[in-house]
């Protein structure tokens, strides 16, 4: 399985980092290393002095395709949560100076948080869904999907342009404003709607 993030997806992230939108979905990917196994904590790397957080609207997709057109897209997932793409904001910053990819910065080992899936079912309206991020009971990020550049379908349609998207694969949908550097004992806890989807402790 694979894991294809979309960055620069809302407008007030975009501004907050002093980024420039970008005319197609930015999309990076991450391994299947960086994933937190469930009810483990995240351990603060030593490699980095700014881990921060992004929450994010996470799909499971459920079927295999390619070339996706769409109109179709809502087949392709049944299941969506919120997670976190932990960040290495000092190395991304150094390495988009040189003009180097990001990985180093993102898909470090354990950098992906995945929190409990809900059924898409459960949601009159994809494209209008509220999520949030508390940091030790404090909101942090607050926004909704219907604030993405790129919705739900259109980013499915435009990564299976490249990868052929298999079944178990995940796509992080891009962060909204509020990201911060987290510390030791810091607790993260990531809703849709009223559902506590993940609580994580930091290390």
């Amino acid at each position: 399985m694979k894991i294809i993030c979309i960055g620069r997806n809302y407008y007030d992230h975009i501004k907050e980092l002093n980024n420039n939108k970008s005319k197609e979905p930015v999309v990076f990917i991450k391994p299947d290393s960086s994933i937190i196994a469930k009810n483990q904590p995240f351990f603060l790397p030593g490699f980095s002095n700014n881990i921060q957080h992004e929450i994010e609207i996470v799909i499971k997709i459920n079927r295999i395709g390619k070339h996706i057109d769409k109109k179709f897209a809502y087949k392709y997932f049944e299941y969506l949560t919120v997670g976190i793409d932990f960040t290495a904001r000092d190395i991304q910053n150094e390495l988009r100076e040189k003009g180097f990819p990001w990985e180093k910065s993102k898909s470090f080992d354990n950098s992906a948080l995945i929190g409990e899936w809900i059924s898409k079912d459960d949601f009159d309206n994809i494209n209008n869904i509220n999520f949030h991020l508390m940091k030790n009971k404090v909101i942090c990020q607050k926004s909704n999907s219907s604030k993405m550049i790129w919705n739900i379908d259109e980013i499915i349609s435009y990564v299976s342009q490249f990868f052929t998207l298999k079944i178990g694969d995940l796509i992080f949908t891009g962060t909204p404003s509020g990201v911060s550097k987290i510390k030791e004992e810091d607790v993260l806890e990531g809703f849709i709607e009223s559902k506590k989807c993940f609580s994580v402790k930091i290390k």
